[in-house]
């Protein structure tokens, strides 16, 4: 073996061939020349992040991982810092680049730019100078924006001029970034070498199998850290968004902002300290104290007008599509029953159409005649006897999405036959070719339609609801007014996002005024399309706006369904990004919604301020008493059940006990 150091390596195939290469490792950093040359296979996406950072050090040791925020007239400045060896500290500056700009910082000189950051954080430099590390370069130039690399495949098959085959496989920075705020470039290119030894030792002979093996188990490995490392690197960009948070739930968000770190797992690293943190939330929801230890976030109660939420759960509405003629039967009374009975806080019915013609299928429920609301109310007063939990409704027109199949026959596909005509904002169908085209309406049926939703909330109000909600998400007819996609109308309902909205905004207003007045009502929107061109983050919160200004109580934070050409991008919590969003940035509560399926969840989302409810969607329809199983699991018992289930109460804590007990011995 030849061991060649201080070269620089400008054409792989040339070093290949001089040096007899099997394989050819490009570990060759962020600015990668392989990387660039064979961009056609590795396929790199390449995002540049919101803030510029400068890379310094200072002799001012530091105990812990420290990080400092100091407000500026131009914007925020934050420090990351720590102690990489005796006596010597990392201190990395960031801040956006917009605020970089403002403070002139792009003008000034590499001495200049440091002298100005001492004089920000003096209060924990204590006296120590910041050093730079990058020679005499321009003083604009050592403030580097953060680019996150991911490639699509990390293997190239090239050919030699010898015609032999000698693979070139990227690893380290060339490959991937994950950003400093929770990523270690060095640590995640030392785990790709000791990955690819493995790959290669568990084929031998087999070079290509090999090289596959080490790409499939590191890009995910990667992504996984990737994935928390744009959540924290978001953090960063908009601390802004968080500033007036008070001290202890500012610290809370700081310390699970990449979502890696639960509300569980801080428990495990300081459980005092969380406790604390948990008795100091209780007391802002108004919780006594003076007994036991505090209440988990999901079991605060919550209070919008006179409706108080025994806790933050919220069974999510669920297409059940098991109506006849819009009226709920059996069916209905015994799952949403059974729903409030296992412990959650408010439980919403399906959404529930204003006319036959606004139906998603035969099978939805309706509130347009007396009937419909005859049979609601037996289901509500069953509710307030038998729980103390809330029941809401939300009401809804499917609009083009309407006259389909239920759910379990082929979902959003038209019925085959006995259509019903479809209106929409737009004249424009759902799927192409095979939808139902709808009316774009006129102004008599957007009046006519209004009125339907007042009449469906008058009859709501008469059968006893607690809460209702305006369904403006998902593609359905008050959707289709507000997505740039669904709506190319040309007068004042079309166009900029103000004339979108204006008929949504019409209608939430007409079913306030005959609403009862000591009662919340929630819009739920599609905070995002998931498509080019559609409803986008920032649009959310500028609709979350105007829905606060209208009277809106809470914003119900859902996204897509809107076009049938969108590419959502799942994950666990994976719709929260944009709760928090509208939460704090827009100043309204909000819910959470989306692959929420853990106490752990729910806790953290709550604590950490990023919505004011979680709704559960799925687990509730495998459990119904989903609350009193994830709080029996994390060790709370003050947790009130139904009397008659009792007995099953203590057994199903002692169970959790004794699985906790054998996994804490197991692991001994």
């Amino acid at each position: 073996m030849q061991l060649v150091f201080e070269t620089d390596v400008s054409d792989d195939i040339q070093a290949a061939t001089d040096y007899d290469a099997d394989l050819v490792i490009a570990s060759d950093g962020l600015n990668s020349r392989v990387r660039t040359r064979y961009a056609d296979t590795f396929k790199p996406d390449i995002d540049m992040r919101e803030c510029r950072f400068i890379w310094l050090g200072t002799k001012k040791t530091f105990d812990a991982f420290t990080f400092a925020f100091v407000q500026t007239e131009h914007g925020w400045f934050q420090a990351h810092a720590y102690q990489f060896e005796p006596g010597m500290s990392t201190f990395i500056v960031e801040t956006r680049d917009e605020t970089w700009k403002a403070s002139g910082l792009q003008h000034m000189s590499q001495e200049e730019g440091i002298a100005y950051c001492e004089k920000l954080f003096a209060p924990w430099l204590d006296g120590n100078s910041l050093i730079s590390n990058a020679g005499h370069m321009r003083g604009s130039s050592i403030w580097i924006q953060f680019p996150r690399v991911v490639c699509d495949t990390w293997v190239y098959d090239q050919t030699l001029p010898d015609s032999r085959h000698v693979p070139v496989v990227l690893m380290g920075d060339a490959a991937h970034t994950a950003h400093f705020s929770i990523g270690s470039g060095t640590k995640l290119a030392l785990e790709d070498a000791i990955e690819l030894h493995r790959s290669m030792q568990a084929h031998p002979g087999d070079l290509a199998a090999g090289l596959q093996h080490y790409e499939d188990v590191r890009s995910v490995e990667v992504l996984k850290i990737q994935n928390a490392a744009r959540n924290s690197t978001e953090w960063f960009e908009n601390v802004a968004r968080y500033a007036e948070f008070e001290p202890e739930q500012f610290a809370y968000s700081l310390l699970t902002r990449s979502q890696r770190i639960s509300h569980e797992n801080l428990r495990v690293r300081d459980d005092s300290w969380l406790e604390g943190y948990e008795q100091w939330l209780s007391a802002r929801a108004g919780v006594d104290q003076s007994q036991g230890r505090p209440l988990p976030p999901m079991l605060t109660p919550f209070q919008v007008r006179s409706v108080v939420l025994k806790n933050r759960i919220v069974v999510s509405p669920m297409a059940m599509y098991s109506c006849v003629d819009g009226v709920p039967g059996d069916f209905h009374l015994v799952h949403l029953g059974s729903r409030a009975m296992g412990g959650a806080g408010l439980v919403m019915v399906e959404m529930t159409c204003v006319s036959p013609e606004g139906r998603i299928t035969p099978g939805c429920p309706g509130l347009w005649n007396d009937a419909q609301m005859q049979a609601f109310k037996r289901i509500v007063d069953f509710v307030h006897q038998n729980t103390d939990a809330r029941i809401g409704i939300q009401l809804g027109h499917a609009g083009r999405k309407g006259s389909t199949r239920v759910g379990w026959e082929g979902g959003d596909m038209p019925l085959a036959e006995d259509n019903w005509p479809l209106i929409s904002a737009s004249a424009l169908p759902y799927f192409d070719g095979v939808s139902q085209v709808p009316q774009a309406m006129t102004r008599e049926q957007m009046d006519e339609v209004r009125e339907q939703f007042v009449q469906a909330a008058r009859r709501a109000a008469q059968a006893g609801f607690d809460w209702l909600e305006l369904h403006c998400a998902h593609g359905y007819l008050l959707s289709s007014f507000i997505s740039p996609l669904t709506n190319t109308r040309d007068d004042e309902y079309g166009g900029t996002l103000d004339n979108r909205l204006r008929y949504p905004l019409e209608v939430f207003r007409a079913i306030r005024q005959v609403w009862p007045d000591t009662l919340p009502v929630s819009v739920r929107i599609s905070a995002h399309d998931w498509v080019e061109g559609g409803i986008t983050a920032d649009d959310a919160v500028e609709i979350a706006r105007q829905l606060r200004d209208a009277g809106v109580d809470l914003v119900d934070c859902s996204s897509g369904q809107v076009s049938a050409d969108q590419h959502p991008v799942y994950g666990r919590m994976y719709q929260t990004p944009f709760s928090d969003r509208v939460r704090n940035e827009a100043h309204i509560p909000t819910m959470a919604v989306g692959a929420i399926f853990e106490a752990d969840h729910v806790n953290s989302i709550i604590a950490s301020g990023r919505a004011d409810l979680c709704a559960i969607a799925r687990p509730h329809l495998a459990d119904a008493s989903w609350t009193l199983r994830e709080s029996a699991r994390i060790g709370c018992t003050d947790i009130a059940w139904p009397q008659q289930y009792l007995p099953a109460k203590r057994q199903l804590e002692t169970n959790f006990e004794r699985a906790a007990a054998d996994a804490q011995a197991g692991g001994k």
